[in-house]
């Protein structure tokens, strides 16, 4: 930094004063006081600087030593460059005067300049006539009227394109430039090679609006950084190097509405991080390294009605953090590797409207309660892995009006799964793997009038898919392989009406109309196009079949028609039968019936139908009795419908029930004497003989006389 102002002056050909002389000129280097007092005999010319040492700030204390009276009748070209420890920026003005001066030009410049030598500014000015010079200080005194007020213009950075503007993208700078004007609403950094960012260091701009800091190297931004900006409204900050967004760091931005935090490094959004922006609107915060958000990161976005978190590291959602914005209208979660999302994760968010989910590859369905709580009017869910609708989950939003699931292996779209929609306006399914939509899958929705299906592999479109086609407005169609039958006559007829986008539907078949756009046909059409040919049974086994008690019955049929016809079955006065359980119709028409009972006696009716005519035929189920043989241990005339047939033993029964009860009583006994054996064996060597003495007892008369001794072995 350095200690003086160094002050560059120059006048153009055109300007002259009848009190200026060379003895008035300011001569050499002048410090302090004596820069206004000194008085030279040699005249400078152009390209000549001046230090001053004086005081700061330097205005004060050169207008101190001019007085107004000193610059009267002054008039001609100026020019001004200013370098000293306050930096400034370049400023230009018109043509005007003051005080009875007029002034061309004025610049403000933080090139480094020398005392006495000549710049290369001034070389630029080109040569100028000799002339009589005023004195320096009424002329300086003049340009600090003239230029002082509307602050300068770095060097480096555009200042007139737009108003109170200054952009300085792509310019290598490695700070923030100085002499910024202090009324300056937009500020362009953006390109450049900023690293830091200190406190206080745009303090001086308390009117700026607009800040981008875009595509720098800022890495750290020090709590209060943005100090003093309290009009700010929008903030660009994407393309840097932060990492941690931690508490403090956005202090000061009261105003703030948009901040831009995409394309950089974060992992970690600490608690209080935002909590100072209570004006904040938008917030972006995709392409991060983002893995965590601490539950009390967005606490204090009262009025955050946008966010976006794209392209992270997340690897579920944040349901906790999100839950303090009560405010939030619309939640973008685009290309994370989330697989579920749980039941409530979102329950917090009674004010949000619109939804999006788009590329999360491994989310293959959604859970019932996932979007409990939402009250939503527009939800996407794109690019995802979901298989079939998820009607359960959507079933609670009734204020739902637009409706995206495009790109998703979808196959079908079932009869009525949306009729709890009531208020559905909009359906799109482009580029998913529809194969059919059912006949009234449509009914329930009032209001519907915009489909789009483009991209899919359907062959036909029925009209009574929708509840009122005369509502419908726009229908997207395109790339799909369109049979152009009787079923498509509908839309025909309603071509002209319909808004198919940029591409209308063709036909895929039949041959001779294959590629031609429904937009090409006339109002009559030839024989042979959108006709269809009523189904009729070709083919179809016996009509009558007899089967035994406990057998298996089957039935045959099959038709022929354009379309191709659906094959059914029913029992006369029954419901259709479906194609699972004991008695089911197989995907060729065949219908079968396994262990065949008493009840299923009686007939069965074969439908072959299509949209241009049905066909049936009757066939007839014989079922006899099988008698059971001796030995039974039930009543075999009990043969009371809907009860199983007696139950019998034969000898085959016998020997196997006997052989069951045998083997667990023969197990037991080899198990006892297994146990015995061992229990014996734990005792030691047992001996199987003794050896003991026996003396007879004494006559009772006899005392003297003894008995005799016999040794005796027991076995």
């Amino acid at each position: 930094m350095l200690s003086g102002s160094f002050l560059y002056l120059g006048l153009g050909s055109s300007g002259h004063s009848s009190n200026s002389s060379p003895s008035r000129q300011a001569g050499g280097r002048a410090a302090g006081q004596r820069a206004a007092g000194s008085e030279g005999s040699e005249a400078r010319r152009p390209g000549v600087q001046l230090e001053w040492d004086g005081p700061q700030p330097w205005t004060e204390a050169v207008s101190n030593l001019m007085p107004p009276s000193s610059f009267s009748g002054i008039q001609g070209d100026w020019v001004l460059l200013i370098q000293g420890p306050r930096p400034w920026a370049r400023l230009q003005k018109g043509r005007g005067a003051v005080g009875g001066v007029q002034g061309h030009r004025a610049e403000h410049t933080s090139q480094p300049w020398r005392t006495s030598s000549r710049t290369e500014e001034g070389k630029a000015m080109g040569p100028a006539p000799k002339q009589a010079w005023p004195p320096w200080p009424p002329l300086l005194f003049l340009l600090l009227l003239s230029g002082g007020s509307c602050g300068g213009c770095p060097a480096v950075c555009d200042c007139a394109s737009q108003p109170r503007a200054v952009l300085c993208p792509l310019r290598r700078l490695e700070a923030v430039p100085g002499g910024l004007p202090a009324d300056t609403e937009l500020l362009d950094l953006s390109g450049n090679r900023l690293w830091g960012l200190q406190r206080g260091m745009l303090s001086r701009l308390g009117l700026l609006q607009e800040l981008d800091l875009s595509y720098n190297q800022l890495s750290t931004l020090e709590p209060g950084a943005f100090y003093g900006l309290q009009s700010l409204l929008t903030l660009r900050l994407q393309g840097n190097r932060l990492r941690i967004m931690g508490p403090g760091v956005f202090s000061g931005l009261s105003a703030l509405t948009l901040l831009d935090l995409r394309l950089n490094h974060i992992v970690l959004f600490l608690d209080g991080a935002f909590g100072e922006l209570g004006s904040l609107r938008q917030l972006e915060v995709g392409d991060n390294h983002l893995v965590f958000v601490a539950p009390g990161a967005l606490a204090g976005l009262a009025q955050l009605s946008t966010l976006t978190l794209e392209r992270c590291n997340l690897s579920t959602v944040p349901g906790l953090a999100l839950a303090r914005l009560p405010a939030l209208v619309a939640l973008r979660l685009r290309e994370l590797d989330i697989g579920r999302l749980p039941a409530g994760a979102l329950r917090g968010l009674g004010q949000l409207k619109e939804l999006e989910i788009h590329s999360w590859p491994s989310l293959g369905a959604l859970e019932p309660g996932s979007l409990a709580g939402l009250n939503l009017s527009n939800l996407a869910i794109t690019r995802c892995n979901l298989s079939t609708v998820p009607c359960q989950a959507l079933r609670h939003l009734s204020f739902l009006r637009v409706l995206d699931l495009s790109q998703n292996p979808i196959s079908a779209i079932p009869a009525r799964s949306l009729s709890p929609l009531v208020r559905l306006q909009e359906l799109r399914l482009a580029g998913a793997c529809l194969t059919s939509i059912a006949a009234h899958a449509f009914h329930g929705l009032t209001a519907f009038h915009l489909l789009d299906v483009a991209d899919n592999a359907l062959q036909t479109l029925e009209e009574t898919a929708f509840p009122s086609p005369d509502q419908l407005v726009t229908l997207r169609l395109s790339g799909n392989p369109l049979t152009c039958d009787c079923r498509l006559l509908w839309l025909l007829r309603m071509r002209r009406r319909l808004d198919f986008g940029a591409a209308p539907p063709a036909c895929a078949s039949p041959r001779h109309m294959q590629g031609k756009s429904l937009r090409e046909f006339s109002d009559i059409l030839p024989p042979g196009h959108f006709t269809c040919q009523p189904a009729l049974i070709r083919k179809s086994g016996p009509r009558w079949v007899i089967a035994e008690e406990g057998g298996q019955a089957v039935f045959s049929c099959s038709g022929d028609g354009d379309p191709a016809p659906k094959v059914s079955w029913r029992r006369p006065q029954g419901p259709w039968l479906g194609r699972a359980g004991r008695v089911r119709v197989l995907e060729d028409g065949t219908l079968e019936i396994r262990s065949v009972q008493l009840q299923d006696r009686g007939a069965y009716v074969c439908v072959v139908s299509n949209v241009a005519g049905n066909d049936s035929l009757r066939t007839w189920l014989e079922v006899l009795q099988v008698e059971p043989p001796n030995g039974t241990l039930s009543d075999p005339n009990i043969t009371t419908p809907g009860i199983p047939g007696p139950f019998f033993l034969d000898s085959r029964g016998v020997a196997m029930v006997l052989a069951v009860g045998f083997l667990p009583f023969l197990t037991s006994v080899t198990l006892c004497f297994g146990l015995i054996a061992l229990w014996s064996k734990g005792k030691g060597r047992v001996k199987h003989h003794m050896t003991f003495d026996f003396v007879a007892p004494r006559p009772s008369g006899d005392k003297n006389s003894g008995g005799n001794r016999v040794t005796a072995k027991l076995f």
